[in-house]
């Protein structure tokens, strides 16, 4: 390979923002904004969940919570609540369990961006990340801890821009309603401790949602314009598709 054709890979390498929060904390809406408002700047955008684009074995996970557990399917609105029952039991042996399901996501994780490597995409936004699943670990347990730094700092690629949206749990659980209060309450402790502990992740604070939206795209914008970096990858990508063309 040429040094311009590795160039040429480099510049169609996407960047990467996720977003990671509690569940009912908007991180569909800003998505959908942020995609719409780069699409509309002329970048080529992607969006992975990671749910159904990186977890292992979903299908047999999802079952097993139902099976065992009682855990109702579906996603829970403010006139249809439901109860799930999956990364809020907290039996020990599902915590142990968990660090090897976490590095099998973790390992796929990395098989999946570095896929987007060779795709047109210009930005990849990825709803959900591994430190969902991370902050879900017993995070007061030196080991968990020890292993969530490594997995989250060192082993899975480090997005140019991780967003945590931080919410108030009675607030996202009236949007959402799947979980109860005090495990949401829990949960986000624990974003907040492995925020600390990763060093990797910006915290969105609890705002109405047109700040909201307009803190996120500032973020945004911030890595987008790195002297105009990107933005002169985009016009170089553009141009020689017009010439292929």
């Amino acid at each position: 390979m040429t040094g311009s054709q590795k160039g040429a890979t480099a510049a169609r390498r996407p960047l990467v923002i996720s977003f990671s929060g509690l569940d009912g904390s908007g991180k569909s809406t800003q998505i959908n904004n942020v995609r719409d408002q780069l699409t509309a700047m002329g970048y080529r955008v992607k969006v992975l969940a990671f749910w159904d684009n990186v977890v292992v074995g979903t299908k047999y996970r999802e079952g097993f919570v139902h099976k065992v557990y009682k855990s109702e399917q579906g996603i829970g609105a403010p006139d249809k609540p439901v109860n799930r029952r999956d990364k809020n039991v907290r039996k020990w042996y599902l915590n142990l369990a968990r660090h090897g399901l976490y590095l099998a996501d973790a390992i796929h994780l990395r098989q999946v961006i570095a896929q987007q490597a060779h795709s047109d995409a210009h930005i990849l936004i990825m709803d959900r990340y591994i430190y969902d699943e991370l902050a879900n670990m017993p995070l007061s347990n030196a080991a968990s801890r020890a292993f969530a730094r490594w997995l989250g700092r060192t082993f899975v690629p480090t997005p140019d821009l991780a967003l945590l949206l931080d919410a108030d749990p009675e607030a996202a659980h009236k949007r959402k309603p799947e979980y109860p209060v005090d495990f949401m309450t829990e949960c986000r402790t624990w974003y907040h401790r492995l925020a600390g502990l990763l060093g990797t992740i910006t915290i969105v604070p609890p705002l109405p949602l047109e700040q909201a939206k307009g803190t996120v795209m500032d973020h945004v914008r911030e890595v987008l314009g790195f002297a105009g970096i990107r933005r002169r990858e985009l016009e170089l990508s553009q141009s020689a598709n017009d010439a292929v063309a």
